[in-house]
């Protein structure tokens, strides 16, 4: 079973990961500017392609399925033409939540890059570890924390901005 890479631990992280990751923060800034929480992912193929894009749009679709990493997972499949999605690479500024995990796992999501952990609903290692659980039919090789301040930062913004 794979383990959780954290960067600064002597374990070898790509070097693509922080420009995927600050086009996924780019895209949950927006996010956030439209008043959804600020959450980015970018679906990258395995030639390193970025190959679909997402962002929260729960609130403009009315969907309670529009987390970012569900919006990017359906347009990659609508790419590929297919809903496996194997030797892909998820960037997201979250730690998916239960949901979005089980979508990656169906996806056969190959590595999930995180910028920032969930320590209230995250499912790749804070909360649950649904991405690594031995019960699963796939397994991810989860990369986590790769921008705590950046992307936590975004997100506690936007919340202290609705707190007022």
């Amino acid at each position: 079973m794979p383990e959780v890479t954290v960067p600064g631990q002597g374990l070898p992280v790509d070097s693509r990961y922080a420009a995927w990751l600050a086009r996924a923060l780019e895209l949950a800034r927006t996010a956030g500017e439209a008043g959804e929480v600020p959450v980015g992912a970018v679906l990258v193929d395995p030639t390193g392609q970025v190959v679909a894009e997402g962002a929260n749009a729960r609130e403009a679709t009315a969907d309670p399925t529009a987390h970012a990493e569900i919006v990017a997972l359906r347009a990659g499949a609508r790419h590929t033409g297919s809903w496996r999605l194997p030797g892909h690479t998820l960037v997201v500024t979250l730690e998916p939540c239960p949901m979005c995990t089980g979508a990656i796992l169906a996806a056969r999501i190959e590595t999930l890059v995180i910028g920032a952990w969930d320590p209230k609903a995250g499912a790749c290692g804070s909360v649950w570890d649904l991405a690594r659980d031995p019960r699963a039919t796939h397994f991810v090789e989860v990369v986590g924390a790769l921008d705590e301040p950046g992307c936590g930062g975004v997100l506690r913004e936007f919340f202290q901005a609705r707190r007022g």
